[in-house]
Parts: C-alpha cells; sequence; structure tokens
C-alpha cells in the first residue's frame, strides 16, 4: 500500500557571512589547519558572529526570516497562504520569545499556530513530521517549516589556544550558523515531490549524552559548567549503527527495496565522518548527498541544505532516503521522499 503522502513545494537556505576556511580559523582562534582537515574534513563554515571580533552580525531570527521568505517565494506563496508555523532549533535567540514568533512576526504571519520545538541535529525532522501530521489531520493546507542554529555564540574568541583541548578547539572546526525552511502542502503545487513517511525515535534509554549545550543564568553565570561538551568518541561509534537502523526502518514502513533508492541523506556530522558512515550505509547505487564539508555542522540547517542540493541535481522520477541522527540524548530519525 502506498504511504499516506503530503507535499514538499520548496525549500530556501540562509548562511550567513562569508565562508570561514581553515586557514583563516587557524589565524583566529588557533585551529592547527593540517589537524582540522586530517580530523574534521570540514574546509569552510559560516558564522553569525564575528570571531576577529565578538561582534554579533545576524541573529538566528535574521537568518531564519531570510531562509523562509526563499522557501516562500520559490513556492509562489505569501504571508496569507500559511496556516501554521514549525520551527526546529538547539539554539534559539531567547527563551522567550520563542523564535519561531520572532520569524513570523517578520514575515508578517499572523493569527495561525505556532510551534518550536527544541533539539538539535533530530530537530529539523521533528518539525517536519509535526507539519505532517497536521497535513495529514486536515487542520492545515500549507506548513511553513524552519531549521535553524546559531553555533558561534557559544563559541569563545578571547582565549588563549594552548590552554585549549582538542576536545573543545574540536567545537570550532566542527561547527557552524544557518538557517533552512520549506513549504509543505497537502496538495502538491505543480509537479507531485510526496513526503511518504517522516519517523522520529527515542533511543536514548540509560546512556549518558553525547553532546551537552549549556544555559546559564544570573544565578548561575559564574558556574564552572562547561558551556559544550560534546563526545566526539561515542558520537564516532554510535551513530553509524543508529543511521543504519533508521534506513531500515523507513524503508520497511514505507515499503522499499534498498536498490529502490536513488539518492541517499546521510547524517551530517563533520565531513571525515558523514563520508565514513554514508560508505557504510545500504543502496550502494544511491547518490550520497554530502554538504557539511563547506557549510559546517550548522544543526538544524542542515537537512534543509541537503534538500536544497538534492532538489538542485534530482530530475524525474525517483527516491529519497534521508537520515539524521541526534546525539544529545540519542534520537535516530528519517525521511522518505518520492517524485511521482
Amino acid at each position: 500500500m502506498t504511504a499516506p503522502a503530503v507535499h514538499l513545494a520548496s525549500v530556501g537556505t540562509c548562511l550567513p557571512g562569508d565562508p570561514v576556511d581553515n586557514a583563516t580559523l587557524a589565524k583566529l582562534v588557533g585551529i592547527d589547519e593540517q589537524w582540522a582537515e586530517m580530523f574534521i574534513g570540514n574546509t569552510a563554515r559560516h558564522f553569525a558572529v564575528d570571531l576577529a571580533t565578538g561582534q554579533v552580525r545576524d541573529t538566528l531570527a535574521d537568518i531564519a526570516a531570510a531562509a523562509a521568505d526563499r522557501a516562500l517565494a520559490q513556492a509562489g506563496l505569501d504571508a496569507a497562504d500559511i496556516d501554521c508555523v514549525v520551527m526546529g532549533t538547539a539554539t534559539p535567540d531567547q527563551l522567550m520569545p520563542a523564535t519561531v514568533n520572532l520569524v513570523a512576526d517578520r514575515l508578517a504571519i499572523d493569527n495561525v499556530p505556532t510551534y518550536q520545538l527544541q533539539s538539535g541535529c533530530a530537530g529539523a525532522f521533528q518539525a517536519l513530521d509535526v507539519a505532517r501530521s497536521l497535513l495529514l489531520a486536515e487542520r492545515c493546507a500549507t506548513v511553513l517549516v524552519i531549521g535553524g542554529d546559531v553555533c558561534a555564540k557559544h563559541l569563545e574568541t578571547d582565549y588563549d589556544p594552548a590552554s585549549r583541548s582538542s576536545a573543545e578547539l574540536v567545537n570550532y572546526a566542527l561547527f557552524g550558523d544557518g538557517a533552512g525552511a520549506a513549504v509543505l502542502t497537502a496538495d502538491p503545487l505543480g509537479e507531485s515531490l510526496a513526503v511518504r513517511q517522516i519517523l522520529n525515535r527515542l533511543v536514548g534509554l540509560g546512556r549518558e549524552p553525547g553532546q551537552v549545550i549549556d544555559w546559564f543564568g544570573l544565578g548561575d553565570r559564574h558556574s564552572d559548567r562547561t558551556a559544550v561538551f560534546e563526545d566526539y568518541k561515542a558520537i564516532e561509534s554510535a551513530v553509524p549503527l543508529l543511521a543504519r537502523q533508521m534506513f531500515w526502518e523507513l524503508l520497511d514502513d514505507v515499503g522499499w527495496r534498498a536498490e529502490q533508492v536513488d539518492y541517499l541523506l546521510p547524517p551530517q556530522l563533520s565531513a571525515r565522518m558523514s563520508e565514513r558512515i554514508s560508505a557504510a550505509m545500504p543502496a550502494p547505487d544511491a547518490v550520497r548527498v554530502n554538504v557539511v564539508g563547506s557549510v559546517g555542522n550548522n544543526g538544524n540547517a542542515l537537512p534543509f541544505l541537503q534538500l536544497a542540493e538534492l532538489l538542485q541535481r534530482w530530475r524525474g522520477p525517483g527516491r529519497v532516503a534521508a537520515v539524521a541522527v541526534e546525539s544529545s540524548k540519542w534520537i535516530k530519525s528519517g525521511l522518505a521522499l518520492e517524485r511521482i
């Protein structure tokens, strides 16, 4: 039986500022250029903060609104056509008001439901899942879905590089900032790009978090807790297995065989790790869509950047399996697309 579908009408993205290559990063924060290339593999990333001065150039709301505006324009829609807005992010501009509402205000969207999901790399899939559920339940006809993160505000620039361990320096080479958006509709706008299924599974029972981004208020701002923690070895060990599990769960749910998958969007952690995960994934003939190496790990923006790259390449009918894994408390997610 064909899985019930909603439709992907458009995708828009936004990357702040100019790309920061490894040579520039080495000068600004003391990262070893060869180490960044060998260990991480990312060649560039974008930051909403000027690392040289510490000046904030863009907020998450800024770049999310730009991405959403591009998605609306690509779909040929305006604010009055949107019935709901859903956003996934791990790094909102403030705890209140929710960034999704700031973005909606900038787009002149009003008097509609809005939802913001606090999540890491799986947040974009969770936001898409909420949108799909609302569309299938006929509570909405057109939903704007947004994902993005500004990680640079958690990175210190005024420090002695010699005082930092590799575990701390990895964040500078690994992460970047960005935003993406998509318009999902109950009925196709033009050609049919069907969203067949979206799965999200929490699989962290009894497991220590692989990533922590802490929050400090006035009362505990002098705490000695680490603001950002990344257990890279645990992530490197767990993510390939979780990615393969989700791939097979997704295909089983929609009734596809691995050889029927034309494009594979693998988890995007770093260029090196994504290459290894991609190579070990099933569907050997599927075209891999990897973008993290040139944009950095910008969290909830990455799935939209993958989709934008996919849509530039994809011609004719075909099937797509996308997988994301969040290491914070271990979530595996999957997305199945089909062009009729």
